[in-house]
């Protein structure tokens, strides 16, 4: 199926390398941040696998659950974690969703239905499964993005996409390009100067749909 930016994400039971999982329940309040990728013992996976591990107290600040997906078995996954955490030297203390029948791959239109893993598989049976999704409280999407398996996740854009979707969401305005935690935010067009001054104070009118304005608390 296809899932698009406000759906309310698909809920699923599965079993990961910290026991079974019910998606939704799992999330409960927190935001969450789903990756997946194709196989375990990869050597980008490897990387990225550390990189997350290594950001775990940022994850934690933003009440932000992460958990990977990878199409192989638990006991894999709890293997392939000890090269992880040597390489990222950082504890990797995510559950990682074991996606053996690719349920989960599917479900999340990473691989179409007719996919299935053969004998002696290479990464390439699965090359599709390389994406990001974040939810929200609300279970509902936010974000997506797929990258093809040569290119690694830069996480820490991952986390800037987090920092935006939380501010943008709680406070009623938009980021501008390349935005950074503490600095200035854009006023949607939806709202009048008049409410624009009541709501945020004092703002920078470039043009009278671009205005910006300190981000708030």
């Amino acid at each position: 199926m296809s899932i698009r930016i406000n759906d309310t994400v698909p809920d699923f039971k599965a079993e990961t390398d910290q026991g079974p999982i019910s998606f939704h329940d799992w999330i409960g309040d927190s935001w969450a941040i789903m990756f997946s990728h194709p196989k375990d013992f990869t050597p980008v996976c490897t990387t990225e696998f550390g990189a997350v591990s290594q950001l775990a107290d940022e994850w934690a600040k933003r009440n932000t659950k992460v958990i990977g997906v990878s199409v192989d078995s638990a006991e894999d996954h709890k293997k392939w974690k000890s090269d992880i955490e040597s390489f990222s030297k950082a504890k990797a203390g995510f559950p990682i969703i074991a996606d053996s029948e690719l349920a989960v791959s599917k479900l999340y239109d990473m691989l179409p239905a007719e996919a299935y893993l053969p004998d002696g598989r290479t990464p390439a049976h699965s090359a599709t499964v390389r994406s990001v999704f974040i939810i929200g409280p609300d279970k509902q999407l936010k974000l997506s993005m797929t990258y093809p398996m040569t290119v690694g996740r830069n996480f820490a854009e991952i986390l800037r996409a987090l920092d935006g979707l939380q501010i943008t969401g709680s406070k009623g305005v938009a980021t501008p390009a390349n935005w950074q935690v503490g600095e200035d935010v854009i006023i949607p067009p939806t709202v009048s100067d008049e409410d624009a001054k009541a709501k945020f104070g004092s703002f920078d009118a470039v043009f009278p749909y671009l205005r910006f304005t300190k981000a708030p608390d």
